[in-house]
């Protein structure tokens, strides 16, 4: 059985996506696909495998982590499963963890190392989905806003701006955590909308459900949701602006350097990734062809010549 980890990331219409999985949860059981989503991964089978404070070592956690999640592999080998998708976004971290230490998931290679290691060695192909930095930072702090967090200052959001950790860095710590997986990257501008074709690209699934394809959950809240949240918790409205629609945080010059960002990550992927991912461009292709001409592409290999950027170590923010 080929077990396939989907990461998310969060905000990039991973909750539509795990909604079309459990919608069309039989007719993929059918042809040999099985799920895992939060509703089983964050009740009790992974417990261990990231150790928490308690009476039992870390060690002692991990292995009887191992152990469940070995008992329940071979049930779904029973059950007649060829391939598993195992799909939860906070096995990389999380959002709060993100925005705390204004990085990209800084400790996703200790964690997906334990992953691997829980997993018995046997995870064959990983996705990742990566969105445009201005958007993804953006869609993260109006969530978090509206759960109660406090609207960040310009400092904050400047800093953000600021970090040199890109998806690059987030691919390379991936790709060290598990070496021997193949590692997809599915840009969200282009497989948000096309959960089928996200499913087609994991599982090589011919005609993939067309069944609550298009059903779009988890929208991040708008400026007057955002408002009315904190105002009925008794904070200061004022510090979001006025108009409606989605709300953008930062600042003209803070946005065009998140979407330099992103631009030369996409170059990097588009160049090959040195060797370390395979870039999902277009839905309907199986892989990314040759290095297409894109305005940002220069600047990209300007920048790679020069060692601007470097491969990420774990955890590195």
């Amino acid at each position: 059985m080929e077990i396939i980890l989907h990461l998310g990331a969060h905000r990039s219409a991973l909750t539509s996506f795990q909604h079309y999985l459990h919608k069309n949860g039989a007719r993929l059981a059918a042809s040999g696909i099985g799920v895992w989503g939060p509703p089983l991964t964050r009740t009790g089978l992974m417990q261990g495998v990231l150790p928490r404070p308690g009476l039992k070592s870390a060690a002692q956690q991990a292995s009887r982590a191992r152990g469940r999640i070995a008992l329940a592999l071979a049930q779904a080998e029973e059950a007649g499963m060829r391939q598993l998708i195992v799909t939860d976004p906070n096995m990389i971290g999380t959002p709060r963890g993100a925005l705390s230490s204004r990085a990209l998931y800084p400790a996703i290679g200790q964690q997906m190392a334990r992953f691997g290691a829980a997993f018995g060695g046997r995870v064959v192909r990983v996705a990742l989905s990566v969105r445009a930095q201005d958007a993804w930072w953006a869609s993260c702090i109006a969530f978090a806003v509206a759960r109660g967090a406090c609207v960040p200052s310009a400092r904050h959001l400047a800093q953000i701006a600021a970090t040199t950790r890109s998806w690059r860095d987030v691919i390379a710590d991936l790709s060290c955590a598990l070496p021997e997986a193949e590692l997809l990257i599915m840009p969200h501008e282009a497989f948000a909308a096309r959960p089928e074709a996200r499913l087609s690209a994991l599982t090589a699934l011919q005609g993939a459900p067309m069944t609550h394809a298009r059903e779009w959950l988890n929208r991040g809240p708008d400026l007057s949701a955002l408002r009315r949240a904190v105002f009925e918790r008794g904070g200061d409205v004022g510090a979001l602006p006025q108009g409606h629609g989605a709300w953008m945080p930062f600042s003209r010059d803070d946005c065009a350097t998140l979407r330099e960002a992103y631009l030369d990550d996409l170059f990097w992927l588009r160049a090959g990734a040195g060797g370390l991912a395979t870039l999902m461009e277009e839905p309907g292709r199986d892989r990314a062809g040759p290095t297409p001409p894109v305005p940002a592409g220069k600047k990209g290999r300007d920048h790679d010549q020069e060692g601007a950027r470097r491969l990420a170590q774990a955890g590195r923010s």
